[in-house]
């Protein structure tokens, strides 16, 4: 039959490999989309205070972005058996090492973000009785969530793909599949596996795009009345 044959030829393209392993592949993307969520939302947890602690002044913010800058150079395998006598061949391991390496992206985003807020606004918030915490969570981060956002979504894409390394302690969802079938040259499993990462990244990609259009609606406020006052240019030979 067509679709066994596309097996025993070991074809790039077989619908049959999709089908009779279909269990196999939702498990490893449901690992994939959870490892990946769960250190992506770690990385938001910690770069946060980081880059608060950033802001207070040079003194702070040189060593804050160096350290978080010299952790993303570290080599993938080099960074796990760092970790390995700590949290041994687990998915903790995993979910650690990827978010050191975000905090790279999500630290600069949030410390871009929170030093965007103009001065009057913090200002004027404090004339009206806001103290530093209610001035943080009801004016700074919310001015800052555009920056952020963005950096979650570069993050999460990086993270996407740097899941799959997990495989080397057998914790990378869909790089558990990827890197036997390279070694056996099971090319089906090769191309269907790395499908399934890619259409995560750019799904991911999107609803966090989605995400932030929603929770920002007045960067969408701003660019339109932008659009509206930028003055039109007239005509050549007009």
């Amino acid at each position: 039959m067509p679709g066994q044959n596309c097996l025993v030829a070991n074809d790039w393209i077989c619908w049959d490999y999709v089908t009779s392993r279909s269990r196999e592949l939702t498990d490893a993307t449901v690992e994939h989309v959870w490892i990946t969520g769960v250190s992506v939302l770690i990385g938001l947890l910690v770069a946060v205070p980081l880059a608060l602690l950033a802001r207070r002044g040079r003194h702070w913010a040189a060593p804050v972005l160096t350290f978080t800058t010299l952790l993303y150079t570290v080599p993938s395998l080099a960074m796990f058996s760092l970790l390995l006598p700590v949290f041994g061949l687990s998915a903790a391991l995993v979910v650690t090492g990827l978010v050191l390496y975000s905090l790279t992206i999500l630290v600069r985003n949030a410390l871009a973000g929170l030093e965007a807020v103009p001065e009057e606004v913090r200002e004027a918030a404090r004339g009206m009785g806001y103290g530093p915490g209610r001035l943080l969570w009801q004016v700074e981060l919310p001015l800052a969530l555009p920056a952020l956002l963005a950096g979650v979504r570069i993050a999460t894409v990086s993270t996407v793909a740097l899941t799959t390394v997990g495989s080397i302690v057998g914790k990378g969802g869909l790089g558990n599949l990827i890197a036997p079938a390279v070694s056996s040259s099971f090319k089906a499993q090769v191309l269907t596996a790395s499908v399934l990462c890619v259409l995560l990244a750019l799904a991911a990609d999107l609803l966090l795009l989605g995400l932030q259009r929603l929770l920002t609606p007045w960067t969408r406020a701003d660019a339109r009345a932008g659009a509206r006052a930028r003055p039109s240019v007239p005509a050549k030979g007009a």
